[in-house]
This record gives structure tokens, sequence and C-alpha cells, in this order.
């Protein structure tokens, strides 16, 4: 007997998830001194000064175990969003949202319709859990709500839709959102990823928490883009209170550190800071937009803070070109978009930067 037979037959297969390669990885490998990471759509300024404050203060009380229930945070965040503290759950980055969920309401053999290319996590742990995951091909980059409400069928339980879209950056408006919804069977959960909300700009986009107790809606959003809190993982969950309740039934305790509640809820006072990432992102991403443009390079319009850019070429090819030069961007093969790669906007210098090498490298086909 091998290992691989000792393990559950549902996970043999899972490819394992892989993060953007990390600066001080690429220093080490290359020897190279300056670096960019453009790869995991962080915010390129930092975090809150008024988040960092509270870090520094907090971090000598480290060695008691935080609340486990984020009492402060949570209140905090009840007012922010205008919904009730106990239609609220924290992970640890809304990645542990999607797991509560899964894990909460999913039998093994059950379905989870997903739309492909998306969040790789989604179908991740569905594989975990013993689920099986529907496919439904997005649409000119876009997720195709109609299609995905005809492959709900009777085991259908939980039907995942990122808006907007990682890694495409696309968005689906209110019209459709609320069709899909009419008429849903009352058996099916829909968790919808609005990890991107802060940088959407579209005028009908929909915002979810305007649907949760009209149907069985989670909506995931998370600290770690606008508000710069990447390396505390955190996150959160909104839903009406019964769906909550046995999410709460599988949540480990502790799980939101104590850094990571007091960096949450100091950003959450200092909305003035996260409005003006907004704004820089938004500059940025639209400067990116010209700089293809004149390139003649093709990119999908995104609701993000980042853009997924066809390079017309092996893809894996221009991410490594790009980490000779310093750069980290996101190589899209794993997402079966072979001749694309993602990049986060960064600050100027750095979007600059970019720019330069990716027409070095165009220039030099």
């Amino acid at each position: 007997m091998t290992v691989r037979d000792l393990a559950r037959k549902c996970i043999r297969d899972i490819i394992s998830y892989e993060p953007g390669k990390p600066i001080e990885e690429l220093k080490r490998e290359l020897g190279i001194k300056s670096v960019i990471k453009l790869a995991s759509n962080e915010n390129p300024v930092g975090l809150s000064p008024k988040a960092l404050s509270a870090i520094l203060k907090a971090a000598k009380n480290v060695n008691r175990y935080p609340d486990g229930n984020s009492f402060y945070l949570r209140e905090k965040l009840s007012k922010f969003l205008g919904v009730g503290k106990n239609e609220i759950i924290f992970g640890n980055g809304s990645n542990e949202i999607i797991e509560f969920v899964v894990r909460a309401y999913l039998d093994a053999g059950e379905e989870v319709v997903i739309s492909e290319p998306t969040f790789l996590i989604y179908k991740i742990v569905v594989a975990i859990q013993g689920g099986k995951s529907v496919i439904v091909p997005l649409k000119n980059f876009t997720y195709d709500l109609p299609a995905m409400k005809k492959a709900i069928t009777p085991n259908t339980k939980i039907v995942f839709i990122s808006n907007p879209n990682n890694p495409t950056g696309t968005s689906v408006g209110r019209k459709e959102f609320e069709e899909f919804l009419k008429g849903l069977p009352r058996n099916v959960i829909v968790i919808v990823d609005e990890a991107y909300n802060e940088f959407v700009e579209r005028k009908d986009f929909p915002k979810a928490l305007d649907y949760i107790n009209k149907a069985n809606v989670i909506v995931l959003r998370t600290f770690s883009k606008a508000h710069g809190l990447s390396g505390l993982r955190i996150g959160y969950g909104v839903a009406k209170p019964e769906l909550i309740e046995y999410m709460e039934k599988v949540r480990q305790p502790f799980n939101i550190n104590l850094l990571a509640q007091v960096a949450a809820l100091a950003s959450l006072e200092d909305i003035k800071f996260i409005d003006g990432i907004r704004r820089l992102v938004l500059k940025e991403k639209h400067s990116i937009y010209n700089s293809l443009d004149k390139m003649g390079i093709d990119y999908v319009k995104s609701d993000t803070n980042f853009i997924l850019i066809n390079v017309k070429r092996n893809s894996r090819e221009v991410f490594n070109e790009m980490l000779k030069q310093g750069v980290i961007v996101r190589d899209m093969a794993a997402y079966d978009l072979k001749n694309y790669i993602r990049v986060t906007v960064g600050k100027k210098t750095e979007n600059e930067r970019f720019i330069k090498i990716l027409k070095k490298i165009v220039d030099s086909r």
C-alpha cells in the first residue's frame, strides 16, 4: 500500500493552489535587488496609518488569545454595512469562509455549479469535501448566469459567483443577477464573492448585501485587497442568521488573530484612506489601458485592481522574462488561459516599469 492509497480518494488528484511568487524568493533565486510584485492583487500602497498604529499598540498583548468572537470588529462592521451582528462571520481570509460554507452545507456527492475560469479555490474546496463541481464556461470572459441557472439540478446545493470575477476582472449587472435569483430552488445556496467590490466602476453593479434576505445568498468580502491587510489574513461573510449559525459550527476557535482584528477595525475607521486607494488604482488602471492600446495589446476591461492581458504568445515564457527583469506577474496557464498574464495595478512607477519591460518583450518577437 502506498501513501496515495492511504489518502482520501477525493483529494488524490487535486492540484494544489500555487500562490503568486514572493518578492524575497525571487531575490534569492536570481540575486535581483529591485523587485516589484504585480501578481497577487495586493494594495500597492500598504495599510492605513491608523491600522498600523493599532497593530503596534496591540502587539504587546499577543501573549493572550484573541477575542474568539471579534466583538469590537463585529460591532463596527455591523454598523458600517448596515447588517445585524448575527449576520456576520469572520474568516482567516475570505478563503476560510468558502471552507465554512462547503463544510457546513455540502454532503459528499452533491453538486456545486462553478464557472471557469474563476478563482481556483472554489473547485479545490468542493473536491476536498467530496462534492461534484459542475463547470459552466464563461461567455466573453464573463459569468453566463442563464447557463449556470440551467445547470442547476435537484442535486445542486451551492452556486459560486465571483463578482467581479478573478481572473478576468469582469462583472455581472443587477438585472442579470436578479433574473438569476428569480425562481431559484430554495435548497440552493448562492455564494457571491465580492473580494474586489471596492474597485467596481459600473453603475448597475448588484451589491449582494441587498439580497441576503431574499434568497440563500452568502456574501464574501475581504480586508486583503483595498484595505491592504493581505498578510494578516482576514475576511468575512454576510448572510441571514440561519445560514451563519451552521457555518459557526465548523469555525475553529480563535481563527482571527488579535492583530488582524484591531487592524481591520482601524481600517474601517479610515475610509478616507481606502477611498484614496480606490482613486489611485482606478487612475493607474486607465493609464495602463492607454499604454496597452498604444502597443496594440489586447486586454479585458476590468472592474478590479488587476488586468487580464493577452500577450499572444506562451504566457509562461513572458512570465519568466518578466522575472528576469525583477517584475512578478501572474501566469494564467493554470486557468487554461495559456496566452494570458494577469497584472495587478501598482503604483505609477511600478506600472511604468511593467509597461516598459512588456514592450521590450513584445517588440522582441
